[in-house]
Formats: C-alpha cells, sequence, structure tokens
C-alpha cells in the first residue's frame, strides 16, 4: 500500500483528500501544521508528499527546503497542493524540487491521475540502460548520474529531463515535448519551469554544462562542444 503524508490546515479540503485517497488503495497521513510532520517523517516512511504552503506555523517553501537538506528525505517525491498560483510560486516549488504544482481549487480525480503520475515516474527503470558521454554517465536504472566518476545528486525531474536529452542525442527537443514527457499533455507547467531546470542541470554538469545547448526558438538538445 503507497503511503502518502498529507500536509494541510484546511480541514475540510484535508477530509475529502484522504477520503478519495483510501479509495484509491493509499494509506494518508494527515497533518494541519508543519511541526508534527517534522516529527512524524523522522522515524517513518512514505512515498509521496502533498504539502499545502500557507501553513499556521512553517510555509510549505520551508518544508520541501527541510526535505531537500536531508539526504534520507531528499528523493520522497513532493507535489504542492495551493491557492497560490502565482508564476514565481511555481518556480520556486520547482526550484525546491517539487515534482508537481497543483493550484486549487482542483479536481480530486486531477489530483489522483498527478499523484499516479510521478509515483510511475519513481518507479526504478527494468532496462538497466546506462546512458554515457564523456565523463557523464547516467544509470538509469538506480538513478544516478556520475560526472567524472563522481556522483552528484540530480532531482527526480532534472534527472528525468538529462535522461530525455542524452536519449535524444543531437536532437532538439522543444520545451512543450519535454513538459509532455515528464507531465502528460494537461501539464500547466510553464516553458520557464522547463528553462529553471535546465539552469540547474547545467551548474551541475560542470564543466559539460555546454553540452546542453539552447537552440533559439526551438527548444534544447544534448550534444558535445
Amino acid at each position: 500500500m503507497r503511503r502518502i503524508a498529507l500536509i494541510e490546515d484546511d480541514r475540510d479540503l484535508a477530509f475529502l483528500v484522504r477520503l478519495n485517497l483510501e479509495k484509491e488503495g493509499f494509506k494518508v497521513f494527515h497533518f494541519e501544521r508543519a511541526t508534527p510532520f517534522f516529527n512524524f517523517i523522522q522515524n517513518n516512511e512514505v512515498d509521496l508528499i502533498l504539502i499545502d504552503i500557507m501553513l499556521p506555523d512553517f510555509d510549505g517553501f520551508r518544508i520541501a527546503d527541510f526535505l531537500k537538506r536531508r539526504a534520507d528525505l531528499k528523493d520522497i517525491p513532493v507535489i504542492f497542493i495551493t491557492a497560490r498560483g502565482e508564476e514565481e510560486d511555481k518556480l520556486r516549488g520547482f526550484e525546491l524540487g517539487a515534482d508537481d504544482y497543483i493550484t486549487k481549487p482542483f479536481s480530486l480525480k486531477e489530483l489522483i491521475a498527478r499523484i499516479n503520475a510521478v509515483l510511475k515516474r519513481y518507479k526504478k527503470s527494468e532496462s538497466g540502460k546506462i546512458l554515457e558521454v564523456e565523463g557523464i554517465k547516467l544509470l538509469k536504472d538506480e538513478g544516478k548520474v556520475f560526472i567524472d566518476e563522481k556522483e552528484v545528486y540530480f532531482t527526480p525531474v532534472e534527472f528525468k529531463i538529462l535522461s530525455l536529452l542524452m536519449e535524444n542525442y543531437g536532437i532538439v527537443l522543444s520545451r512543450e515535448r519535454i513538459i509532455e514527457s515528464l507531465w502528460g499533455f494537461d501539464r500547466e507547467t510553464s516553458e520557464r519551469a522547463v528553462d529553471v531546470h535546465i539552469k540547474h542541470i547545467r551548474d551541475k554538469l560542470g564543466k559539460y554544462k555546454g553540452y546542453i545547448k539552447t537552440v533559439r526558438g526551438a527548444g534544447y538538445k544534448f550534444e558535445k562542444d
């Protein structure tokens, strides 16, 4: 049974979310504040975390930052569910490693579909495929990236984008294609969010950052200098 932590101070909304997720076979742990969640996550495992941004004690961005800084928690997928739909908030959420960002009000069917999509991305690949270009080695089955034989952490979304670009070596991928590959046709992610992820990937690639090339007016491609 998949386990989900829900951090939401709106009791009515939390009740509906929990009820519908449990009907889908999930085990849901609900918290109205961040503090009890912090205590819970120290000794319990979950498969995904739903976070509201506006909470009584800590905001959701601070929770995401806490998770990102913990080696034992940073790989747990995170979805923000919030009334704050400004682009700046969405970009900040993705910068903190969020896997999705859903603006209230939302349909419960959409929420469940997006949860399932995120969890599906986190299933380990069965192909055991290794992508390698110069000093960049990407192990798809392990979700790891090595730069000059040193492991470098990439968030799951960054890993997926880098994998997609390397698999399509020399082929220009539009921002729309990248969004579709990661989140599907109904994804509301802005193209700027893709640009933010690309920037982070380039930073982590170090001396190989130039291998991700911007093709003006078209998108990005992965190719050696």
